[in-house]
This record gives structure tokens, C-alpha cells and sequence, in this order.
């Protein structure tokens, strides 16, 4: 399945940066087109917030404030995509497009991302220290498209050497076919397992399905270490092998967060500092 459209969320955070620069790579190396969404402040939430249940005058001119913040920040961060989309050598409007909606962030990315063959989200500095937002699950858990979640200071090269986490999930192999486009043109696949292969996760028809694609991939197999994080592990050896693409699904009991490849969620999502694509 071929990459198409490319959806990267643009807060015009810590955590922009990043995404932006792994998005504008994407779609070149890919050949998609890409879209910036930008989630407005609304004056109505926060005044919702501030009253919190309770009735109590609040000035227009407050409100008519907040607006106008809200659309001088979108117009800047705007310029500052575009900006980075003009330096990887993309054209507004015939490459990439800006998007903006006002609301819940969580709920419009998730809305929105369900149109796009990949959802790029930056890490921000929350994240490191709380390995989850409402952002990540939602996008993840209702949007039924693969999420790749950017570091800040993003790899020099992306898809170059990819790092797949394999576990014979539906969610893994999810991953896997949101991945063949990045899989096919890398100089380099390493196919990762933690503990001894069974039926269910033998890697052995991956690696052939895989080679059908065209992709040469090689096997890594890690024994379980006790005391040490099925993620800490999975990352070591992605590092080892020179990986700028982690590859792995998200598995499907709720809270993901807690059950993600063997509870290894925490560890990944919230210390690589690799690029993570995550599918459902």
C-alpha cells in the first residue's frame, strides 16, 4: 500500500520541530503529499474551564483577546512550516498543505488523521516525563491509522535502517503494512523478537512475506533479561544495529499504554530517541 498523504500535527511547540522535519523527509522519500493541522485555542473551552460550573460574567473583550492570540500564534506558526517545507525543497500547495480547526485537539487530530495513510505527532518534553497523551491514544486508538511519533532532535536520516518490533500481533503486522513503503526502500531491515519464537511470532514468515516486497531483513532475538524492561531491550538492540525507525504495533487491550509489546509502552514511547511508528 503506497503512501499518499502524510498528516503531520503542527502545535508550534517544543515539539514542532521535529515533526516537521521527519514529515517534510517522509514525503520526499515517499513521494506524498503532506498536511500541517493546527489546533486553535477556543475561547469557549477555556471559559467552560475557568467557570467550572459555576456562573459568572466573563468580559468579551477577554474572550475577543484570546481569539486574536490564537490567530496571530496559528499565522506564525504557519509561516514556520511553510518555511521548512520551502527548505526541503517542497512547494506550498502543489506538496503541502495548512490546515487549521479550532476545539479538543485529541478528538480533531483523531477525526482528521482518519483520512491520511500516516499521522506524524511530535514528543514533546511532557511526554519524556508522562509517556502518554490523550493525543497519542485517541489518534491510535480511533482513528484506525498508524501513528509516528517524532523526537525533537530527530535522526540525520530517517528509513535509512529500520528497527521492526515483531510479536505475530494483528497490531504488529498493522505496523508492518503501514511500513512497506519506508521497508522498500531501505538500505536496511533488522526484524527484532524478545524471547524464545513460537508459532505465533516466528519470524520466519515475516522475513518471507517481507522479501516478496522486495525487502532483505535480518533477525535479531533477544532473551528476556529479569529486571530489565521488554523496552529498554527492544531499543538496545534498534540503537545496536544503527536503526533511525523503530517500527511496532500498539497491542489491543485498553490502556495500550500499559499493554504495548509486552509493557514496554513507558520505556519506548516516553525514551526513544528514535522515531517510533506505532499501528493499532
Amino acid at each position: 500500500m503506497a503512501t499518499k498523504r502524510i498528516l503531520v500535527c503542527v502545535s508550534g511547540g517544543s515539539a514542532s520541530d521535529g515533526a516537521v522535519e521527519i514529515a517534510c523527509r517522509m514525503a520526499q522519500r515517499v513521494g506524498a503529499r503532506l498536511e500541517a493541522l493546527h489546533v486553535k485555542t477556543d475561547p469557549t473551552q477555556i471559559v467552560s474551564y475557568a467557570a467550572d460550573g459555576f456562573t459568572m460574567p466573563i468580559a468579551a473583550d477577554w474572550i475577543d483577546k484570546i481569539a486574536a492570540d490564537a490567530d496571530a500564534f496559528a499565522k506564525k506558526t504557519a509561516a514556520s512550516f511553510a518555511a521548512a517545507v520551502t527548505r526541503h525543497g517542497l512547494k506550498m500547495g502543489t506538496d503541502a498543505s495548512w490546515h487549521e480547526e479550532s476545539g479538543y485537539a485529541p478528538k480533531l487530530i483523531a477525526d482528521r488523521a482518519r483520512f491520511f495513510d500516516t499521522v506524524i505527532l511530535g514528543r514533546s518534553e511532557r511526554v519524556v516525563s508522562h509517556p502518554y497523551s490523550d493525543t497519542i491514544e485517541e489518534t491510535l486508538t480511533l482513528s484506525g491509522r498508524p501513528v509516528l511519533l517524532a523526537p525533537a532532535k530527530p535522526p540525520a536520516a530517517i528509513g535509512e535502517v529500520i528497527a521492526v518490533g515483531w510479536n505475530g500481533s494483528p497490531e504488529a503486522v498493522h505496523a508492518i503494512t503501514a511500513s512497506l513503503p519506508l521497508l522498500e526502500k531501505a538500505k536496511a531491515v533488522h526484524v527484532i523478537t524478545i524471547g524464545e519464537s513460537d508459532d505465533e511470532n516466528d519470524p520466519k514468515e515475516l522475513i518471507a512475506y517481507l522479501a516478496c516486497h522486495g525487502v532483505t531483513a535480518r533477525h535479531h532475538q533477544i532473551l528476556p533479561v529479569e529486571g530489565v524492561n521488554a523496552g529498554e531491550q527492544l531499543l538496545a538492540e534498534a540503537r545496536d544495529a544503527g536503526a533511525d525507525l523503530l517500527v511496532m504495533g500498539a497491542f489491543g487491550h485498553r490502556p495500550w499504554r500499559e499493554t504495548l509489546f509486552g509493557g514496554a509502552t513507558h520505556q519506548i514511547v516516553g525514551h526513544s530517541l528514535l522515531p517510533v511508528l506505532l499501528a493499532h
